[in-house]
């Protein structure tokens, strides 16, 4: 089905999404290649005491990446003519990333993601990967580390409610760093939109 509105309504719609204080969206170059038309951002989820303090050293608990790609012909396998691609990684601790089913706890959070936040799509496809990490020699003292990643697309069913798949998108990495929901009826610090 066709947007109501146009690709530049909509990515004005995305700029305009107000995120949580944690994390930090920027518009990125898109890739050029593989749509008409394209538009992309990155998503970093810090610590509010990396936020305070511009020196800190805290590492990102998580980050991320969207693209959304639109083909007014349409492109094989999209099922339509708009193509969300998304990215997360996000550092997990030891256990978690032992656990058998991560990988399908992973995808069910994309899934949820975008029910919760009324989103029709079809043609899903991706990938949940873990990653334990273990140094040695000269690199012997780094602790060992181990990272979720999802990486998946599809296609919005509704050009007009992409910004909703943005939220979803978001949704989706704040839950793979851990950022506890904020409960209903209390008001969270705000970062400005997406910056260019």
């Amino acid at each position: 089905m066709a947007a109501n509105l146009s690709f530049d309504e909509i990515v004005g719609q995305i700029r305009g999404i107000v995120t949580r204080a944690q994390i930090l969206v920027e518009e990125v170059p898109a890739p050029q290649k593989l749509a008409p038309y394209a538009f992309a951002m990155t998503a970093d989820v810090t610590t509010l005491n990396a936020i305070d303090n511009d020196d800190c050293d805290d590492e990102d608990l998580a980050t991320a990446r969207f693209v959304l790609l639109h083909d007014p012909a349409g492109q094989e396998g999209w099922l339509g003519d708009y193509r969300c691609v998304t990215f997360v990684r996000a550092n997990i601790d030891q256990e978690m990333a032992n656990d058998p089913v991560l990988a399908s706890v992973g995808w069910s959070w994309l899934l949820e993601t975008l029910a919760k936040n009324d989103c029709e799509f079809t043609a899903p496809s991706g990938t949940v990967t873990r990653v334990a990490s273990s140094s040695f020699g000269s690199l012997d003292e780094r602790a060992d580390s181990a990272e979720l990643e999802v990486r998946a697309s599809w296609t919005p069913t509704h050009g007009d409610q992409i910004p909703s798949h943005v939220r979803a998108w978001l949704a989706l990495l704040e839950q793979c760093a851990g950022l506890a929901p904020i409960p209903e009826g209390v008001s969270e610090l705000h970062r400005s939109p997406i910056s260019k």
